[in-house]
């Protein structure tokens, strides 16, 4: 009987092990998703026309209105001062002058801003506009200095 329950003993605890190192083998194995401003610090002095350049790792860039349900593909938007800083998991992203859209898969833009610090948030949406969250979200602030004519 002893013999029998150290058997199962055993075996739960070679089931627990092979477990939780599978669940950190696919955790530590799966690649981290994740945007970022390719050209901008945090804090840089630009002009108040200045180059942005969208970056990302392990997301595909796809136009607006497709490839609705993949969960890496979406396209890059920029909130510009929100107050809330990102827009929360799962709504859509507002579209007005502070909350422009790249629906057509850009990676790129030029942006305009009035002299001062501003902050910036590049957001991940999917291809109705729902955002990623936090998560695939980076916030940095620009200080843009008066263009001297």
């Amino acid at each position: 009987m002893t013999l029998c329950k150290n058997s199962k003993l055993l075996l739960t605890l070679s089931l627990l092990v092979f477990s939780l190192s599978f669940a950190a083998c696919f955790n530590c194995c799966t690649p981290q998703k994740r945007v970022f401003f390719e050209n901008l610090k945090d804090n840089q002095v630009v002009p108040e026309h200045f180059q942005v350049r969208f970056g990302s790792e392990n997301l595909q860039i796809k136009p607006a209105g497709t490839d609705i349900e993949n969960k890496s593909a979406g396209h890059f938007h920029i909130l510009i001062d929100d107050p809330a800083s990102f827009t929360p998991e799962g709504e859509i992203i507002p579209a007005d002058a502070n909350h422009i859209h790249y629906g057509q898969g850009d990676t790129e833009t030029f942006l305009t801003l009035s002299p001062g610090k501003h902050a910036l948030t590049l957001q991940f949406g999917d291809g109705i506009h729902r955002s990623y969250g936090k998560a695939l979200s980076s916030i940095i602030t620009v200080d843009v200095q008066a263009t001297t004519p």
